[in-house]
C-alpha cells in the first residue's frame, strides 16, 4: 500500500527539519538526525516510497529556498502576487530529483523478491536510498544549467568537517551525511559506532587542516566597498546618483584602521573593489564617469560591476579602471540566473519564431560571457579568477578557469536575497568554494555581506547587512592546488557506482 498522510506530512516536517542544517542556523545535529529519520521512514516504506521522497524534498526546499520570494517583494504591487508560485513550483520542481532517489534507491537495494518475504531488508533499501540521494543531489548541480544551492553537504559549512571538501568536494560532504545517516537509522549498536566514527573522523581531519600554518601573504591591501544601496532605489535617477558619489567618497577616503594595521605606513591600497553592477552609468555612453572613478581612485586600479553593451547585446561584466578610466581588464558573467537574468531559449525563438520579448541579442535580458577567466592584476596582486553573484554557487566552474589564480574575486548583489536566510547561504557557499581550491576569496557586496575569507573558508574581517562603508584588508595567501581542483566530483562519482554494483549483486545473490 501507498502512504497515509501522516507519513507524507511526516516526511515533509523531517525535509523541513534538515533545512535548519543550512546556514545561518547551521544546526548540523538537527539535519543529520532527521535525515535518518527520512531514511529511515523511506527503508520501512516499500511500495509508494517515491512519495515520501518528494514530500520530505518538498519541505526541505520550500524551508531552505524561502527566500526566493524576496525579489519579487522588491516591487510587491507589481510582482509581489508571483513570489508564493516561485516557491511552490521551485520546490515541488527541485523535490523530483528526491522522490526519484526514494523511488529508484529502495529497489536497487532490495533482493529479487517481494517486499514480503524480506520483510526485515530495511538495511539494504536504506543504503540504496542514500545512495540514490547523494547521486541526484549531484545531478541538480548540472541539469538544466545547475542549481545546487542547499546541497545536503552544506550543513557542514562552518564546521570543521566542511574541509572535506578539499579532498571531494560538496557531493563528498553531502556522501559522507548519507552514509552517516543511514549507519544511525539502523538503530543498532554497530551501525550507530560507525556513523559515529564518521562524523568523528570528518570532525577530526578538519580540526587537523584548520590547524596546519597559514600560507605566506602575498603582502597586497585591497578596499572592499560596500554601498548599500537598497534594491528598491538602486535605479532610481536621483538615488542612484547618490549611491554611486558614496561609492566614489569611500574609494578616495583615507585608509581605514585595519588597512594601517596590515601595511604599516602604507597610504593607500592596491586595489579598490566596488560590487556587482554598482556603476548606474553606461561606460560606453558616459565615458566620463570611467574618469571620474580613476580620479577616485588616485592612481589605484578600481575593479567594479558595470552593465556592458555592443549594439542590443548586454553583458553583467566586472571591469577594471586604471589611469585615466581606461578599462584594463574585463570579465564578463558567464553562468546567468535563468528567468532573472535571461529566458532559457530566448534567442532560439527569436531564430526559430521571430519573437524579441526573450532574445538576449535584442537586448531583452543578459547575454553570457565566453566562460571562466583568469585577470591578471599585476606583480604585487597577482593573478585573481573573477566570479559575479550567481557564479559561487558552481564549483564546476571555478574549476574549469584556464589556468591556477592566486584568488578569486567575488562581487554581488545579495539585496536580492532579502535580510533572512539568502546572504547568509549564499557567502556560506563562496566559503566552501575557497575550502575546494585552496584559494582565498575576497567578496564585496552591495547591501552585505561582503569580507575576506581566507584558504580553509574562514571569514575574516567583514562588514554586515545593511551596512555602507569599506574595508581595507590584507590578502590572505594561497595554498597548494587541493585534491577536488585535480579530480573534482570523480572520486565520489566512481564510489557512488562501487556501492550501487555492490548493491545489485547482493540483490541478485540473495534472490537466488
Amino acid at each position: 500500500a501507498g502512504p497515509g498522510l501522516w507519513r507524507l506530512a511526516l516526511a515533509a516536517a523531517l525535509g523541513g527539519a534538515m533545512a535548519l542544517g543550512q546556514a545561518p542556523f547551521g544546526l548540523w545535529v538537527v539535519a543529520l538526525a532527521a535525515l535518518a529519520g527520512l531514511v529511515a521512514l523511506v527503508a520501512r516504506q516499500g511500495r509508494g516510497s517515491g512519495w515520501i521522497g518528494f514530500w520530505a524534498g518538498a519541505g526541505y526546499f520550500a524551508a531552505a529556498l524561502s527566500w526566493v520570494v524576496e525579489p519579487f517583494l522588491v516591487e510587491a504591487e507589481v510582482y509581489g502576487w508571483m513570489a508564493p508560485f516561485a516557491l511552490l513550483f521551485l520546490s515541488a520542481g527541485l523535490a523530483l530529483f528526491w522522490g526519484l532517489a526514494a523511488w529508484v534507491g529502495p529497489w536497487l537495494g532490495r533482493p529479487l523478491v517481494h517486499f514480503g518475504r524480506r520483510r526485515g531488508d530495511t538495511a539494504g533499501r536504506g543504503l540504496g536510498f542514500a545512495v540514490a540521494l547523494v547521486a541526484v543531489e549531484m545531478l541538480r548541480g548540472h541539469v538544466l544549467t545547475g542549481f545546487p544551492w542547499a546541497l545536503i553537504g552544506h550543513v557542514w559549512i562552518g564546521h570543521p568537517p566542511a574541509q572535506l571538501a578539499a579532498l571531494a568536494g560538496p557531493a563528498g560532504l553531502t556522501l559522507m551525511t548519507a552514509l552517516a545517516a543511514w549507519a544511525f537509522a539502523q538503530g543498532r549498536l554497530v551501525p550507530l559506532a560507525g556513523g559515529v566514527l564518521v562524523v568523528g573522523a570528518a570532525f577530526a581531519f578538519g580540526l587537523w587542516r584548520l590547524a596546519l600554518p597559514e600560507p605566506a601573504a602575498p603582502g597586497a591591501l585591497v578596499r572592499l566597498v560596500q554601498p548599500n544601496a537598497d534594491q528598491a532605489l538602486k535605479w532610481d535617477p536621483v538615488q542612484a546618483d547618490v549611491f554611486f558619489r558614496r561609492l566614489l567618497d569611500f574609494t578616495r577616503a583615507a585608509p581605514a584602521e585595519a588597512g594601517a594595521v596590515a601595511r604599516a605606513g602604507v597610504a593607500r591600497p592596491d586595489l579598490v573593489i566596488w560590487p556587482e553592477t554598482a556603476v548606474p552609468y553606461l561606460l560606453e555612453d558616459y565615458p566620463e564617469v570611467a574618469v571620474q572613478i580613476a580620479a577616485a581612485g588616485a592612481g589605484v586600479p578600481v575593479a567594479t560591476g558595470v552593465q556592458r553593451v555592443e549594439g542590443w547585446r548586454f553583458w553583467n561584466s566586472l571591469a577594471v579602471i586604471g589611469a585615466g578610466g581606461a578599462v584594463t581588464a574585463r570579465y564578463d558573467k558567464h553562468h546567468l540566473v535563468p528567468f532573472g537574468e535571461y529566458i532559457p531559449f530566448g534567442d532560439l525563438a527569436y531564430r526559430w519564431f521571430g519573437l524579441t520579448a526573450f532574445a538576449a541579442q535584442e537586448g531583452n535580458g543578459y547575454s553570457a560571457g565566453s566562460g571562466p577567466a583568469v585577470i591578471d592584476l599585476g606583480s604585487t596582486l597577482g593573478k585573481a579568477l573573477p566570479i559575479i553573484c550567481y557564479e559561487a554557487v558552481f564549483p564546476q566552474d571555478l574549476r574549469a578557469a584556464p589556468e591556477r589564480a592566486a584568488w578569486i574575486l567575488q562581487i554581488t548583489n545579495d539585496a536580492w536575497f532579502g535580510t533572512q536566510t539568502g546572504p547568509f547561504q549564499h557567502l556560506a557557499q563562496a566559503q566552501l568554494r575557497s575550502i575546494e581550491q585552496g584559494l582565498p576569496l575576497v567578496r564585496v557586496a552591495n547591501t552585505g555581506i561582503t569580507g575576506v575569507i581566507d584558504a580553509r573558508g574562514r571569514m575574516g574581517d567583514s562588514l554586515g547587512l545593511g551596512q555602507a562603508g569599506f574595508l581595507d584588508v590584507a590578502l590572505p595567501g594561497a595554498l597548494a592546488p587541493t585534491p577536488f581542483v585535480r579530480w573534482g566530483e570523480g572520486p565520489v562519482l566512481l564510489l557512488l557506482v562501487g556501492v550501487a554494483l555492490a548493491l545489485w549483486l547482493r540483490r541478485s545473490w540473495m534472490a537466488a
